[in-house]
Parts: structure tokens; C-alpha cells; sequence
């Protein structure tokens, strides 16, 4: 069992530092002095990932309503094109929200897929746009 004072102890020695950082011997570090060079365990990953997905649904929310209309598929589709992408990249696809809004998902499809995104992500893009067009199956 950790003690509570442990950790004050260490948080107050280490500082906290939200983004990578050199410490004093050149070790690439983050956090309460986490040492990057060791990685992460699975359930690190598995909670950054899960507070990633989180943080991508409320700026989908925030900057289009409209997905919250749309299918659990549509609206997982549009969550992993902002997971790649980013908020204000995924903006840039003016013509494919425009037919989202019109609810033409085929040429929501198309539209993701006339895309240097697409050409980048390969069968991701190809995945994801079948899925935009009609559903998983």
C-alpha cells in the first residue's frame, strides 16, 4: 500500500509536467517524472486512449451538433476521423459535412475519400466510408 504521504512527497519533488520534457540527465519524461524511455503499461494506453475518445466526442458535439442525429456507426465513423485527424483538420471537410446535414451519406463517402486524408490512411479511409455509407454490416 502506498501511503498518501509518499506521494505527496514525490509529487512536490518531481513537479508535474503535462507534457514531455528532458530531465536533468536527458531522459525524455512526463508526468511526476515518468520515464518515457520505458514506455507505458497496456492499461496506461488503454486510459489515455479511452480520455483521447472522450475528449473527441465533446469537440465533435461542441463543433457539430448534427452528429448527435446521426446512426451509432455514422457517429463512431466521424469519432475516428477526429481521433486521426483532429478537430480542425476534420473542419476542412466542408463538403462532406454539408451532405452529412442532407443526410446523402453516399456522398459523405465519396467526400472522405476525394481526401489527401484518404490517400494517407489507405484502408482506413476506404473502412470508414463504407461504413459513412451504410452502416456496418
Amino acid at each position: 500500500m502506498i501511503m498518501g504521504s509518499l506521494i505527496d512527497d514525490i509529487k512536490r519533488h518531481e513537479g508535474l509536467r503535462l507534457k514531455p520534457y528532458m530531465d536533468t540527465e536527458g531522459v525524455l519524461t512526463i508526468g511526476y517524472g515518468h520515464n518515457l524511455e520505458e514506455g507505458i503499461s497496456q492499461d496506461i494506453a488503454e486510459y489515455i486512449l479511452a480520455s483521447d475518445i472522450a475528449t473527441h466526442v465533446m469537440e465533435l458535439k461542441d463543433n457539430f451538433p448534427v452528429v448527435m442525429e446521426l446512426s451509432t456507426d455514422r457517429r463512431e465513423v466521424l469519432i475516428n476521423m477526429t481521433f486521426n485527424l483532429g478537430i480542425n483538420r476534420l473542419k476542412g471537410f466542408k463538403k462532406m459535412w454539408a451532405a452529412i446535414k442532407l443526410r446523402k451519406y453516399d456522398v459523405a463517402s465519396v467526400e472522405m475519400l476525394n481526401s489527401k486524408w484518404a490517400n494517407q490512411v489507405g484502408n482506413r479511409a476506404v473502412e470508414l466510408a463504407e461504413i459513412m455509407r451504410g452502416g456496418r454490416k
